[in-house]
């Protein structure tokens, strides 16, 4: 059974920096074509900020915050990062570590998920105070 644990969130003021872990168990022979972060606010949709494509070093960023999130991951592509710099108040939200097949990219620059058979850890709240 696959599990996905996020860890490293956390309050910061405007400006400030926080590193998200997300550690996959079971997840060796169980591999989703890309890894992941997506964030939720309350009362929108789940969208995706940063993917890193297995088996390559390949990373999609969403526009809002490129520049200042960095996704990275471990040797065995079980581990997966997200340094966040220069946090601001509208990255408030609950970050999700995933593990998918496909996505869509939108018009708003985030990435969407597609299909139903997706991996998907329980979150890790990040608030960010102006």
């Amino acid at each position: 059974q696959v599990q996905l644990v996020e860890s490293g969130g956390g309050s910061v003021q405007a400006g400030g920096s926080l590193r998200l872990s997300c550690v996959a168990s079971g997840y060796t022979n169980n591999k989703k074509k890309f890894m992941g972060w997506f964030r939720q606010a309350p009362g929108k949709e789940r969208q995706g900020i940063s993917l890193i494509q297995s088996g390559t070093s390949i990373t999609y960023t969403a526009d809002s915050v490129k520049g200042r999130f960095t996704i990275s991951q471990d040797n065995a592509e079980t581990t997966i990062y997200l340094q966040m710099n220069s946090l601001k108040p509208e990255d408030t939200a609950k970050y999700y570590c995933a593990a998918v097949d496909q996505w869509t990219r939108r018009g708003d620059g985030f990435y969407y998920p597609r299909g139903e058979s997706n991996y998907w850890g329980q979150g890790t709240q990040v608030t960010v105070s102006s």
